[in-house]
């Protein structure tokens, strides 16, 4: 095999790294024509993508960093790591219900003012305590609107703290579900979550549908005093309607992960500078799955986790393996399989999955070698975009 190069647009924890195999492998943040790139929050959308680029992998959970579109038209693998910091950022809103409710923050910030008041501090102190009053969260009402990794880690942990716990999530997966503690309770609607909780967390991905699903409207439907924690993506919430709501007390607290200008400083608001995954292991944990993604993918074409192509995660049963992108069309199965036949070559294994607009298909052949021609043959064919072969 020739030497496979990774590309680093940020640091990555040697952890990760550390999986790729020196005698095959080398990495750097200066590779040149990489065959492939890891990634954590440098934008690549202005970056002209190199022909020899085979797949993307982002050490994280969210892929709006990265060219989606244009990567899929190249036949380029983009790769996340759903979970890998779903307990860091689980803890993170833990935290964010204590202190959006127990007012910690001004009253950290209060005590700072009693430095030089000597013997007086302690009588101050008591004096000014009253001023921090906050409700305690067990036997609070909490809705949890998406159950992806975090989602289902926050609702647990709300759960074993004493709290009612709502989840709303239409699109939960068979796997997600059997994670999900059987206390919770399933809502069928957003309004399910807004009219009966105290408490409101937002874990879904942001897209047309969910930009700004937390505003005015939205809003008037929930709890007096509602407590909103977005530690998803900022713009799931409308800032301007937030702070209106926070004015009138509608809303008691907002705390979120994703400072913006308008929120800063606002009474009520606490705004922590995107901490949610910036804890060692979190770092870990997403560079060593990004990185063992690129090896099964560039390895032995098995695909897992990625966010534009289906999920292929089936190990070759022969020594050749031909890897197929194409457009998710009619009578593609067909024609690849007719030009294998046309060579002589017996086919062990073909998958086929799609995804939308790609499929992806897999052949494990029973040949010594793959001829040439047959791979420039399948290049041929209408809406296939990328061929390579594993062995």
């Amino acid at each position: 095999m020739a030497m496979l190069k990774i590309q680093t647009l940020n640091k990555i924890s040697p952890y990760g790294l550390d999986c790729f195999d020196r005698k095959t492998y080398t990495y750097g943040d200066e590779i040149e024509n990489p065959d492939a790139i890891m990634v954590r929050s440098a934008s690549m959308h202005e970056m002209e993508l190199p022909a020899s680029l085979k797949a993307i992998a982002r050490a994280g959970a969210g892929v709006n960093n990265i060219p989606i579109d244009k990567c899929s038209e190249a036949g380029i693998v983009v790769f996340n790591t759903p979970g890998a910091n779903a307990n860091a950022v689980k803890e993170l809103v833990i935290l964010g219900m204590l202190i959006s409710s127990r007012k910690v923050v001004p009253a950290i910030e209060w005590a700072k003012t009693l430095k030089g008041k000597g013997d007086e501090v302690g009588k101050l102190v008591e004096k000014g305590k009253s001023a921090f009053i906050g409700p305690e969260i067990a036997g609070k009402t909490l809705g949890v609107i998406g159950l992806g990794a975090i989602g289902i880690q926050v609702a647990n942990a709300a759960r074993n703290l004493g709290m009612t716990v709502y989840g709303y999530d239409p699109y939960i997966s068979v796997d997600a579900a059997w994670n999900l503690s059987r206390s919770i309770k399933h809502a069928t609607n957003l309004r399910d979550i807004y009219t009966q909780c105290d408490y409101i967390t937002v874990h879904v991905p942001l897209n047309n549908e969910t930009r700004a699903m937390i505003n005015k409207e939205s809003i008037a439907s929930m709890k007096d005093g509602v407590r909103i924690l977005n530690f998803a993506r900022g713009d799931l919430v409308h800032d301007s309607d937030l702070l209106a709501a926070l004015s009138t007390g509608k809303v008691a607290a907002y705390v979120t992960d994703f400072p913006s200008d308008t929120v800063i400083g606002a009474e009520g608001v606490i705004a922590i500078p995107h901490l949610g995954a910036s804890t060692p292991e979190s770092e870990d944990n997403c560079a060593n799955m990004a990185a063992n993604e690129l090896i099964q993918y560039l390895e032995y074409g098995m695909i897992k986790n990625s966010v534009n192509l289906p999920e292929m995660d089936v190990a070759p049963t022969t020594a050749n393996r031909i890897c197929v992108i194409h457009r998710n069309v009619p009578n593609m199965l067909t024609q690849i399989s007719g030009l294998v036949s046309e060579k002589g070559i017996n086919i062990e294994t073909m998958l086929n999955k799609s995804k939308k607009n790609y499929a992806y298909t897999v052949l494990d052949i029973v040949a010594d070698d793959v001829p040439g021609g047959l791979i420039d043959a399948i290049k041929a064919i209408e809406g296939v975009i990328r061929v390579r072969v594993v062995k």
